[in-house]
């Protein structure tokens, strides 16, 4: 469990206001990953805090920037970077905890937690919200254009989950859907449309000679 980083106590999961001493804390990169302000201000915004984001410098294999508040200690990744991140925080998993799994996402539901949508820092756009990689239990707030918004603590919950083997759970699921039949290329549709116009034709004709023969007949 985290603890707070000026009076010791522990941290409620999900949360990094210390219920004791009021002080907000780094749960996600305090004493976990090494990092440097790279630029004390960014020109991406927060959305919650509205001030500008810093960008920081994380010292993995790469190099990673990625933007941060520093009030309350959200993360905004560009596309890829938060993969990039797990994948290097967490890698050689070979089994899945299923029971730890449940543990993590129930011991940091928040049930009274308001549905908030929030603009993306960079475009100001509503984002979406996306439970990533659909059973995590971190709903991430997204942007198509741009990447995504963790709030403070998101990241931990993510390398628990992944650690307990919900990224391999994931991976494995994917692979057993079935494969969505391809699109039909542009020759492709006009040659079946045009087998479907000649059959239309060709019975159209087939009726006409019958109906003149009937007529014939009668007459």
């Amino acid at each position: 469990m985290a603890r707070c980083k000026s009076c010791s106590a522990p941290l409620l999961a999900n949360t990094n206001r210390c219920q004791y001493c009021a002080v907000r804390n780094d749960v996600d990169l305090h004493a976990k990953h090494d990092f440097s302000i790279y630029k004390q201000a960014s020109d991406r915004i927060c959305p919650h805090c509205e001030q500008t984001l810093q960008t920081i410098q994380l010292q993995l294999d790469d190099i990673l920037f990625i933007e941060r508040c520093a009030d309350c200690f959200g993360l905004f990744f560009d596309l890829g970077e938060l993969e990039t991140l797990l994948n290097h925080a967490v890698n050689g998993v070979q089994s899945i905890n299923l029971v730890h799994l449940d543990n993590i996402n129930i011991d940091r539901y928040q049930k009274n937690r308001p549905v908030k949508y929030i603009k993306c820092p960079v475009c100001q756009e509503f984002m979406r919200r996306t439970n990533f990689a659909q059973k995590s239990g971190v709903i991430v707030d997204s942007c198509r254009a741009h990447g995504l918004w963790l709030d403070s603590g998101e990241v931990t919950h993510l390398m628990e989950w992944k650690k307990m083997g919900g990224q391999l759970l994931h991976d494995q699921k994917q692979r057993k859907k079935p494969l969505k039949r391809p699109l039909k290329s542009n020759r492709e549709l006009d040659t079946f449309h045009s087998s479907i116009t000649k059959e239309k034709i060709g019975l159209e004709t087939d009726l006409l000679d019958m109906l003149a023969y009937v007529i014939k007949k009668i007459l």
